[in-house]
């Protein structure tokens, strides 16, 4: 049911002018999904609030609840053609009463962690792009079907909008700023093993793809409910600076099962390192930060290395917020390396001094879709210097892409050396008193892989060039004489 429907309204929006990609898709899909969520939640508080004897009092009001604007009902529980708003009058309905009022729990709300203040921020950040009022009704009748009441039909409407955010990130231009590649997350998540009472924080949190994968691991049957509900409130944090990006992440959380997700919605970047105290910092860090980027001089001015490239600052962001013994793990491309200006060289330092870098995953060309860059991942924890550090070349054994992505079978053999950090045909140690001290180098070069075949000299090719031209004329000459 949940897979028909996402097709339809799939089909529902390719006729709709004002939506013409696929984020316009999953931006529009969004909202809406969100308001029958709410729906869905408020009336399960309702029940919750009448079995305790108590009084509820509900977050959305008057004309503005679902099921008196998006789904009517007469007496008899039927839907109620007759005062379903349709045409004009629902597209004027959404865009001067519907958006205005959700937009103002920003300002009324009593706490920026407090669901109605992320209403707020949903419906400040968004605006509806529908121009069919028809259009619109039938998206609302279609998604009005569905029922987040269940962990089992939450689980499957979530995996349901993770395909479409993939498919934005494949997409490319900006939707490929969305997506990480969910094996390359699990496996991130297993080496550092977080555990309940642990934070996790990324500060370039994208469509919450690292955040909610860790709930996932970290989420099983046999939770207490004080942990169930360290899980939801105290748990996972996350800062996004592009409004689609913090509005996507949002409903990804929330259809993970998160109620009131604890993302922010700005700039972490504008954010001065050395103002970060101890209250600020987590135990876990999990992030891909964004590729190249120029930043502009009075942002670079929050950090003691001070550099144009976005992922360098983040960087440094991230090995500030972790607590004293905490772990990290950090998408950045493989460049980093080895660059030798002098932001790259002296980030690397930081590194090595300031947290123990103990393994290197280096990621093949193909591991992020539409993107032309290597990436490695960064796995350090906080407080003692480097001494060693595991590489692992990650080798699938095949040219990836759309049709043949990075899967969890690839990353096995990764998650199980990484535990006792043994050393193969694919993985190598690199003692910190090996490297050079004033260029750190930290280049990828497997001293274990079989040597490739020597490269025949530029005297060499020609020559045989010009053997086989030979060949070829005296072929050509025997013919003629044939002639």
């Amino acid at each position: 049911m949940y897979e028909n429907a996402f097709n339809k309204i799939e089909r529902d929006l390719r006729a709709e002018e004002g939506i013409a990609n696929e984020l316009d898709y999953v931006e529009q899909t969004s909202w809406v999904l969100f308001l029958k969520y709410l729906h869905d939640l408020e009336l399960e508080r309702q029940d919750r609030a009448e079995l305790d004897g108590e009084t509820y009092t509900p977050i959305i009001e008057d004309d503005f609840r679902w099921d008196l604007w998006a789904a009517p009902r007469t007496s008899d529980g039927e839907f109620d053609h007759n005062t379903a708003l349709i045409g004009d009058d629902l597209i004027k309905f959404v865009d001067q009463e519907l958006f205005p009022y959700l937009a103002a729990f920003r300002q009324s709300a009593t706490g920026p962690q407090t669901i109605q203040y992320k209403i707020g921020e949903v419906f400040t950040e968004l605006r509806s792009k529908f121009r069919s009022g028809y259009i619109l009704r039938d998206v609302l009748e279609t998604l009005d079907e569905l029922s987040f009441g269940t962990q089992a039909q939450r689980h499957e409407l979530s995996q349901l909008y993770e395909t479409r955010i993939r498919r934005m990130g494949n997409a490319g231009r900006n939707g490929g700023e969305y997506y990480t590649p969910r094996p390359l997350i699990r496996a991130m998540i297993k080496v550092t093993d977080p555990k309940i009472g642990e934070t996790i924080y990324d500060g370039a949190v994208g469509s919450a793809g690292f955040l909610c994968e860790a709930y996932d691991y970290m989420r099983h049957d046999g939770l207490s409910a004080a942990d169930f509900q360290t899980l939801q409130t105290r748990t996972f944090y996350g800062q996004e600076k592009k409004g689609l990006a913090y509005i996507i992440g949002i409903m990804n959380m929330v259809l993970h099962g998160i109620e009131a997700p604890n993302l922010i919605h700005s700039n972490t970047l504008n954010e001065n390192v050395m103002d970060i105290q101890e209250k600020d910092r987590h135990d876990i860090i999990l992030a891909n930060p964004p590729f190249g980027g120029g930043e502009r001089r009075e942002v670079q001015q929050n950090f003691p290395i001070r550099t144009g490239e976005t992922a360098y600052l983040f960087l440094q962001h991230f090995i500030r917020k972790l607590r004293a013994g905490g772990r990290g793990a950090v998408v950045i491309k493989n460049t980093f390396l080895s660059n030798t200006d002098n932001a790259s060289v002296a980030l690397r330092k930081e590194l090595l001094e300031a947290a123990e870098l103990h393994t290197i995953l280096d990621c093949p060309s193909g591991t992020f879709q539409g993107a032309g860059v290597k990436t490695v991942v960064l796995f350090f924890d906080k407080g003692a210097p480097t001494r060693e550090i595991w590489f692992y070349q990650l080798d699938p054994g095949r040219s990836m892409g759309k049709t043949n992505p990075l899967n969890d079978a690839d990353l096995a053999e990764f998650v199980e050396l990484q535990r006792s950090r043994a050393t193969g045909s694919k993985s190598w140690i690199v003692n910190r008193s090996d490297l050079n001290e004033e260029t750190y180098d930290l280049s990828v070069k497997n001293p274990n892989a079989a040597e490739a075949a020597a490269l025949r000299s530029p005297e060499e090719i020609i020559a045989d060039m010009l053997a086989r031209d030979a060949e070829t004329a005296d072929i050509l000459d025997n013919i003629r004489g044939m002639l």
